[in-house]
């Protein structure tokens, strides 16, 4: 598996951070109105932006066997 540092830049939009999370973008749209995921918005826009380090500092925070797989993002495996 790629690692995320050398495949996605640090500014994400959310098709490129739901592809970073692997879920559906209409997914990562529903969390953050949930207000589950780190997120960014421009000032009066609907636009949203996410910064990659962030989003696999939450990722790794979460319960679970989350770790593993930014383990594995991080080593390419």
């Amino acid at each position: 598996m790629p690692a995320p540092e050398r495949d996605f830049p640090p500014v994400l939009t959310a098709a490129m951070a739901a592809d970073l999370l692997q879920v559906h973008v209409e997914s990562l749209r529903r969390m953050v109105r949930e207000g589950r995921v780190p997120c960014h918005r421009f000032p009066g826009g609907r636009e949203l932006r996410f910064l990659r380090d962030e989003l696999l500092a939450w990722l790794a925070a979460l319960p679970g066997d989350s770790q593993s797989l930014v383990d594995d993002w991080v080593t390419g495996r």
